[in-house]
């Protein structure tokens, strides 16, 4: 992008447009993953949804390459491109909330932490992620799945409404009512459709909930999966617990006789009654003694932001995903092998449930086309040290490499990481992906936005 391009840019938005002149350029091309090294031509911070409609027009109509970003956490850094425009919706962040109709009104650029925060003063909630600065958007789009899934689904399926500027720089809203066809491939498709500049949810009553965590030693794994493997599914929609394996951080509230072993666990949230919720957890004692268990109520907000400190930006990423819909014996001992050869303080892996209220929305209602899943799993290989990232690309690509073949096909789209192909695309689709492709033709024809884990449009 020349400079007379660039400055044509600035006189048309409201909000600053940074390029790699500009003295704030390399802290506005950060994004959560380190491993990303990516140079826009311009960073086009939006003040508004005007400014998103001119920008888009503006990238279109001078024929250049265009990036999203929300809250800057994709793994494989999709928000970023090289020699094109990164339209950053960050200014965008703010929440209204509407306590009597249980709805929640979110910015594009809001961060998670900003819509439990906003909903919380209320003693409400709607399911998302378990990491606070995670972008409410892409999280969205993507389907979305934290603690209150099993209770209250994805958060695709409390979304309303979105407003959305597409390749042709007009807003529309999508709802049940006006562009559904829309509304339907935003609730799972990513952003293939558009921009979101602002999302409606429907919230719930959420307020002080039961956090634990239960850990074993990692040469436990195949006793304790193979035990959680068929309690999880049965339990009580207001219990959820992920199964991880991963290395005991230096800190509280883990005992330090511990830190720093390797370990499999639970990381628990109890809906139910706050005077339950020992007994809720008692059951963690059938697999065997734990080496620490620790359950306390606490308030959900302090929940979703639990782990910020601990895997904070700036850190080496590299992830990948996979849907289970069950854990056979030959997969316990891969669990076990990948737990017990851990590369790093940090890599672990996570086995989130997708099941209860998740599974009482039609297969074909959403874009989301694993309604029969029980788990998605991530491999996520992490490291402060740029030094380690292929180590930890390695354990990470082999663990759910060899998971894979037990695997249902395809992964949570939020969970791809580079480089997978479009028949991995296509296959974490489904059945929907060529209905898919036929809205991506109706709303975005030339495939401006393909900066993710692009579905082209389909051929007339």
């Amino acid at each position: 992008m020349d400079s007379a391009t660039l400055e044509g840019m600035r006189t048309t938005l409201r909000g600053p447009v940074i390029g790699p002149q500009d003295a704030e350029y390399d802290q506005a091309r950060k994004i959560y993953n380190a491993m990303i090294d990516k140079r826009p031509a311009a960073i086009v911070r939006c003040a508004d949804a005007a400014d998103v409609m001119a920008a888009v027009t503006f990238v279109r109509d001078h024929g250049l390459e265009l990036a999203v970003r929300g809250g800057g956490h994709s793994g494989p850094g999709l928000c970023l491109v090289d020699d094109g425009v990164t339209i950053d919706l960050s200014p965008m962040r703010g929440v209204r909330v509407d306590p009597a109709a249980k709805t929640a009104q979110a910015g594009g650029g809001s961060q998670l932490g900003d819509l439990d925060h906003a909903t919380h003063a209320f003693g409400l909630a709607t399911p998302t992620g378990i990491i606070s600065m995670t972008g409410v958007g892409g999280l969205t789009l993507g389907g979305g799945h934290g603690y209150l899934t099993r209770q209250y689904g994805l958060t695709a399926d409390n979304l309303i409404s979105a407003d959305v500027v597409l390749a042709d720089g007009s807003l529309v809203t999508a709802n049940a009512t006006e562009h559904p066809d829309l509304f339907w491939a935003l609730r799972g498709g990513g952003g293939n459709f558009g921009i979101a500049t602002s999302l409606t949810y429907r919230l719930h009553p959420v307020d002080t909930v039961g956090a634990g965590v239960t850990v074993w030693p990692v040469e436990r794994t195949r006793e304790v999966l193979g035990w959680y493997r068929e309690f999880l599914p049965q339990a009580p929609e207001d219990v959820y617990g992920f199964f991880t394996v991963f290395v005991v951080p230096p800190g509280p509230p883990f005992p330090e006789e511990i830190h720093r072993q390797k370990v499999c666990g639970i990381v628990w949230c109890h809906t139910g009654d706050p005077d339950r919720l020992d007994e809720a957890l008692s059951v963690v004692e059938e697999p065997g003694p734990p080496a620490f268990h620790f359950a306390t109520p606490m308030p959900y907000v302090a929940l979703q932001s639990m782990f910020d400190e601990l895997i904070p930006t700036g850190y080496q990423w590299y992830w990948r995903g996979d849907f289970f819909d069950h854990i056979p014996d030959a997969a316990l001992d891969i669990h076990l092998k990948y737990g017990e050869n851990n590369p790093t303080q940090l890599s672990l892996m996570h086995l989130y449930p997708v099941d209860g209220a998740a599974h009482r929305v039609g297969p074909d209602d959403t874009a989301w086309s694993y309604r029969d899943a029980v788990w998605s799993g991530v491999f996520a290989g992490v490291d402060p040290d740029p030094a380690n990232a292929g180590i930890i690309r390695q354990w990470c690509v082999g663990y759910q490499e060899d998971l894979h073949p037990y695997s249902m096909g395809g992964s949570y789209v939020n969970f791809m990481g580079t480089g997978e192909g479009r028949e991995r695309v296509r296959a974490t689709y489904r059945d929907h992906y060529d209905r898919l492709a036929r809205i991506k033709r109706t709303y975005d024809p030339d495939n401006l936005f393909h900066a993710n884990q692009n579905i082209a449009p389909a051929r007339e």
